[in-house]
C-alpha cells in the first residue's frame, strides 16, 4: 500500500492532526528528547506516539527499537532499545506474543527465528541492509571451499539463510571475542570486510573475509575526522568498527553502538563526534546535556524507512508479518543461540 493510502486509512480511525493538547499529555516522553525535537515538531509526533502506546497495550505487543531509530521512535514508543546483540537477547526474553521490530529486516528475521511461535511485525519490509544484501548462502559455500575447515562467523547483519549456512553469528560488540574463541587458526568472517579487518588487527587468528560493507560507515574518511579535530579543539571521536581501519585508527574509541553509548556516558567529554549513523547522537543528547555533539550525518536510508506512521499502521493491521522457513530457521537459530551462549560465557 502506498504511503498516501496508509495516511488516508489511518486518518479514518485515529485523530492524528497536530495537537498541543496531546503534546502536553505526552510531556514526560517529550522530556527525553526535547534537546533534538522542537515543541512544534513534537505536536506533530504526539498524536502518533499516544495512539501507538495505547494500541500496543491493546495488542499485547512490545516494540524493540534499534539505536539508529529516530528519536521520536527511540524515546517515544520503543519498550526496549539497543544494538543488534541486545535486541537479539531481549527477543528471547519478552513474554508478549507480538513483537514489533523497529529496525531493518534481518533484525525482524532474527526475532522470528528466536520466537517461532510469536507474531513478529516489521513496519516496512523494504527496510533492508546493504551488508545483508551483499552475501548469500552460496557465498558462504564459496568461502568454505576456498578455506577448507575454517569456521564461518557471520555478522548478524545477514539473512536467516546466511545465518543458517554459518557456524556462529557475531555482532560488532562481540566479534573479536567470538573469533578468538574459534578453535581453528583461520576464521572466515562475513560479510563486512571492515569489521573483519578491524578484528584481524587485534586478533591472533588469520581472519579472512567476504567483500561487503555498510553504505553508511564506509563513507567516513580519516580526512573528515582530522578536519573536525582542527575545527573543534578537544574533540573526542568515537567510531563504529564497520568504519574502515584508517578511520578506526583516527578515533579515540571504537565500539558497537552500545559500546559507544556506554563510553560517552562514562567519559562525558566536552565535545564528541559519533562516527556512525547520525540518529545515535540525537538519541542520547538529552541524557548528556554537558556534551557538545558534532553531528556528521551519514544517514541509513533503510533504518529511516521505519516511521511513526508505519509503526501505527503495523499495529493497526497486524502486518506486515515476518515469516522464516522452518528448516532455515532451525539452522539460523543454532548460529544465533551459539553467539548468545558464548557471549554470556565470555562475560563470566
Amino acid at each position: 500500500m502506498q504511503t498516501s493510502q496508509i495516511t488516508a486509512e489511518l486518518s479514518r480511525h485515529y485523530d492524528l492532526a497536530p495537537s498541543l493538547e496531546k503534546a502536553a499529555a505526552t510531556e514526560e516522553i517529550y522530556a527525553r528528547t526535547s534537546r533534538v525535537i522542537s515543541p512544534p515538531e513534537w505536536a506533530i509526533h504526539a498524536p502518533y506516539v499516544a495512539e501507538i502506546n495505547r494500541l500496543k497495550k491493546e495488542r499485547n505487543a512490545v516494540i524493540l527499537g534499534h539505536n539508529y531509530m529516530t528519536p521520536e521512535i527511540y524515546h517515544g514508543v520503543a519498550d526496549f532499545v539497543g544494538d543488534s546483540l541486545q535486541l537479539a537477547i531481549k527477543a528471547t526474553e519478552v513474554e508478549a506474543p507480538v513483537i514489533v521490530q523497529c529496525g531493518v529486516h534481518f533484525m525482524a528475521e532474527t526475532s522470528k527465528v528466536l520466537n517461532p511461535s510469536k507474531t513478529v511485525l516489521i513496519p516496512d519490509p523494504q527496510a533492508g541492509c546493504s551488508l545483508a544484501e551483499s552475501i548469500t548462502a552460496e557465498g558462504i559455500a564459496q568461502m568454505r571451499t576456498k578455506y577448507p575447515g575454517a569456521p564461518v562467523v557471520s555478522y548478524v547483519n545477514t539473512t536467516a539463510e546466511v545465518k543458517a549456512a554459518s557456524d556462529i553469528c557475531c555482532t560488532s560488540s562481540n566479534a573479536l571475542q567470538i573469533v578468538e574463541a574459534m578453535e581453528s587458526d583461520t576464521v572466515i568472517m562475513t560479510p563486512d570486510k571492515y569489521l573483519a579487518q578491524n578484528v584481524a588487527n587485534e586478533s591472533s587468528k588469520n581472519v579472512v573475509f567476504w567483500d561487503g560493507s555498510c553504505i553508511v560507515h564506509e563513507l567516513y574518511t580519516p580526512e573528515d575526522l582530522r578536519a573536525y579535530r582542527e575545527n573543534m579543539p578537544g574533540l573526542k571521536i568515537i567510531a563504529h568498527p564497520e568504519c574502515t581501519p584508517e578511520v578506526v585508527a583516527e578515533a579515540d574509541y571504537t565500539g558497537s553502538t552500545k559500546g559507544i553509548i556506554d563510553w560517552v556516558h562514562a567519559e562525558k567529554p566536552a565535545r564528541a563526534m559519533l562516527v556512525t549513523e547520525c540518529s545515535m547522537a540525537s538519541n542520547i543528547a538529552d541524557e548528556l546535556p554537558d556534551v557538545d555533539f558534532a553531528k556528521p550525518c551519514n544517514m541509513c536510508p533503510y533504518m529511516k524507512k521505519i516511521t511513526l506512521e508505519k509503526v501505527l499502521w503495523s499495529l493497526h493491521t497486524m502486518s506486515p508479518e515476518v515469516t522464516v522457513d522452518p528448516a532455515v530457521a532451525d539452522g539460523a537459530r543454532r548460529a544465533v543461540e551459539r553467539m548468545i551462549d558464548l557471549s554470556r560465557k565470555l562475560q563470566g
